[in-house]
């Protein structure tokens, strides 16, 4: 019996051990799964859906975990409990990449999906704003300069920034850090916006750094989590506070939501293509080239994503508001991604 008992914990000791080293133990699982941004989310998700009805492939599943989360989850090793592709509204990180090799995740491919961009979104029962980024920066940073000191940020109304300006409480409901759409938002918003500061720019670089990006804690920024969908339903319900999230959201609730003009110009399509809108990013997925060829469908799933009919002009994630790549960049990003070629920082 003991003996027995010795073997069946070798077995499993065994088990344990192959399950976490090599791609060709992520055999086992016969459907694709994918973790990552909310704002890519329903981009990936209607190409799952759309690959599913072909029949050949389960559909896969989709989870909207954040950036940084899926990342995480998409690094933390090789077989069949680890995604396989995760999706990103922001590049990976280099340390990040490293992260991904620590952990046997050696082999890491990049496709990049188009653009977004990031509206700030009131409900269509309030007056529409035209904001300049500095004015943002102004509400929502937790040190800002007055007087030519940098303080901790006394504005509760935005007409106290500017007379101009709604005479209404800042409330604004935004992504957490783990959030993809925060970093960009950070690096495009936060980062422009208090550079227009001669005082900033004379602070030593980790002081400069601490006052540019980190978002105010007296309750003016509300952490929504990860649901982009329950930042539009409090929209919504609250017509006096604004909103953080990818355009492909304002796109799908223009009945009841609007894009504030960010230094004059609207959150439009046309305007996020041309690179007129300043608040525009690229998004992408990750593919952990180790589980190709193991976990079935994943190099027909990328053949779909990269499809002209799906990711090109007028093709069906156009239709939920991503704003497709020119053509030439479709093509390289075609043939990169359909070769598996790693990504490189």
């Amino acid at each position: 019996m003991i003996n027995k008992k010795l073997a069946v914990a070798a077995l499993a000791a065994l088990a344990s051990t192959v399950a976490l080293t090599g791609g060709a133990q992520a055999q086992g699982r016969d459907q694709i799964r994918v973790v990552g941004s909310s704002t890519v989310f329903p981009f990936t998700s209607a190409v799952a859906e759309t690959f599913g009805r072909t029949g050949k492939f389960k559909t896969p599943v989709v989870e909207s975990t954040g950036t940084g989360g899926g990342i995480k989850q998409f690094c933390a090793g090789v077989g069949v409990q680890h995604p396989d592709l995760t999706n990103a509204s922001r590049r990976i990180k280099k340390s990040e990449l490293e992260g991904c090799a620590a952990n046997g995740v050696t082999a890491v491919s990049e496709l990049e999906v188009g653009f977004d961009g990031i509206v700030f979104s009131n409900s269509k029962a309030a007056s529409n704003t035209d904001y300049t980024i500095k004015q943002i920066w102004l509400g929502l940073a937790k040190q800002v300069v007055v007087d030519g000191k940098v303080v901790p940020n006394p504005y509760k109304k935005w007409n106290e920034i500017d007379p101009s300006l709604p005479n209404k409480e800042i409330e604004v409901l935004g992504p957490p850090p783990t959030s993809g759409t925060r970093d960009a938002f950070v690096e495009l918003v936060m980062d422009v916006g208090c550079a227009q500061f001669p005082e900033v720019k004379a602070l030593p670089a980790d002081q400069m750094k601490a006052v540019c990006n980190q978002v105010r804690e007296d309750g003016a920024y509300v952490e929504a989590g990860e649901n982009d969908n329950l930042i539009v339903q409090k929209l919504v319900a609250n017509k006096d506070a604004y909103g953080i999230f990818g355009y492909s959201f304002l796109d799908q609730n223009m009945d009841k939501l609007q894009g504030a003009r960010i230094n004059g110009v609207a959150p439009e399509l046309d305007n996020i293509a041309d690179g007129k809108y300043p608040v525009a990013r690229s998004m992408f997925v990750y593919v952990k080239t180790q589980h190709v060829d193991v976990i079935p469908g994943i190099r027909e799933f990328l053949a779909e994503y990269t499809s002209e009919k799906a990711f090109g002009e007028d093709g069906y994630l156009e239709a939920k508001g991503l704003i497709p790549l020119p053509k030439d960049k479709r093509e390289k990003v075609r043939t990169g991604i359909l070769n598996l070629t790693p990504v490189t920082m």
